[in-house]
């Protein structure tokens, strides 16, 4: 170590119990490096904050500056600060080399000696900073204008990890791997007292759903939450609209009666039939106010003035005139709309799960609900670390969840 390039740096919070501490040191030394604990305080009780400071050792500099770039994103931060380092924009929808690629941890950058909390915190994206208004804030790749001004490398950026919650009002289920052991009803119990909490306070709710919702016959189950102010936003694809229409309107999902499980002759062509009769009356909201649609999940979004979006991919039938079928058009939008949500509950759809974990911050809390545990895995693995995850069938989950909030509800 005697030749080592060094550096020094901090952390501070929880980093005991949320075991940011030793995720920082096995960093450093699998990536090669060495660290020797200069000084360490460490709490008294689960509530007091602990303090470590590190010297951070590599036989060359281009190794160490790895090193503090991953560990920055536990939130270990030089000890000696400069400003960020800024370069302008050379091509549009496009980042200079070496650029700053975020987290969705709480992040600031150093603007001419002053840190300025980063905005619109979102993973995989860049910083670009109005250095005039003092301002910084994400930018996805495919917005990036020309001649902005974007953070380069990972000096003078410093990352706040999100720490787990203490005490009763945490997902005490959640503190274990991914897991189709884990008790059902308390589990179910817990996530009903969050979402009736979230509503008593006035926060934004949002449901990311797939069509699972409406093959399993759990539509009564989300339509009474919709209706009872448990659902602010509801983001889904074309599938569990088109299959929720089909249902209100010819009683099946995919051909197949949901009452009496069987499968109806010509019942594949009722879902296009549903989607054809939308187009031709305009969209999902002329259907309601014509009342040709009666019922349903997106029924009940447009009778309570219940925000969706819907988009599309390359395989929808149709698709419903509501389908944003431009992926970067529909994630720009939910990027919009996600901005003050504080609770997802996402049910039944993987590919809409990661890419709106994607979208949120660290700090918004995000449970899960899959029959397939590999769901919860893949959104953890690309970073959502913070949500929680129930490996359970929809439709027993749902109607538990809903049998829960009714004795909450008045």
């Amino acid at each position: 170590m005697a030749n080592d390039m060094r550096e020094t740096v901090e952390i501070r919070g929880h980093i005991i119990d949320s075991l940011i501490l030793p995720k920082v040191l096995d960093t450093i030394a699998a990536a090669g490096g060495s660290f020797t604990i200069e000084n360490i305080v460490v709490g008294q009780t689960r509530h007091d904050p602990s303090f470590a400071r590190i010297i951070v050792a590599a036989p060359t500099a281009d190794l160490l500056a790895v090193i503090l770039a991953s560990i920055s994103d536990h939130g270990a931060s030089p000890v000696t600060s400069h400003d960020c380092q800024l370069v302008a924009a050379d091509l549009p929808g496009a980042f200079p080399e070496g650029f700053y690629s975020t987290t969705n941890q709480r992040t600031e950058v150093r603007v001419k000696g002053k840190w300025l909390e980063v905005q619109l915190q979102e993973m995989d994206c860049g910083i670009v900073v109005d250095t005039a208004r003092q301002e910084a804030r994400c930018v996805a790749m495919s917005d990036v204008e020309l001649g902005q001004q974007l953070v380069v490398g990972h000096s003078g950026v410093r990352v706040t990890p999100e720490e787990r919650e203490l005490g009763s009002h945490g997902f005490e289920f959640m503190n274990s791997a991914v897991s189709t052991e884990k008790p059902k009803g308390v589990a179910t119990a817990q996530v009903a007292r969050q979402l009736h909490e979230a509503r008593a306070a006035g926060q934004k709710i949002l449901v990311v759903g797939g069509p699972a919702i409406v093959h399993t016959g759990s539509v009564d189950h989300l339509s009474w939450l919709i209706r009872n102010g448990y659902v602010q936003i509801l983001f889904a694809g074309n599938a569990l609209a088109a299959h929720d229409i089909e249902q209100a309107m010819f009683g099946t999902s995919l051909g197949v009666h949901l009452q009496s499980g069987d499968n109806i002759e010509a019942g594949h062509e009722h879902h296009l039939r549903a989607i054809n009769r939308i187009r031709r009356l305009g969209g999902i909201r002329q259907a309601v106010e014509s009342e040709q649609l009666k019922s349903g999940i997106m029924y009940e979004c447009i009778k309570n003035d219940v925000d969706f979006l819907l988009a599309g991919s390359i395989r929808d039938d149709g698709p419903l005139p509501e389908v944003i079928t431009d992926a970067l058009d529909a994630q720009r939008q939910m990027r919009e709309r996600v901005r003050d949500v504080s609770f997802c509950l996402m049910i039944a759809t993987t590919l809409h799960s990661i890419a709106v974990g994607n979208l949120l911050p660290a700090w918004v809390r995000v449970v899960c609900v899959d029959i397939n545990p590999s769901t919860v895995i893949k959104l953890s693995d690309r970073g959502s670390f913070q949500t929680v995850g129930l490996v359970t069938d929809v439709e027993p989950f749902l109607r538990a969840l809903v049998a829960d909030l009714e004795g909450r509800t008045p």
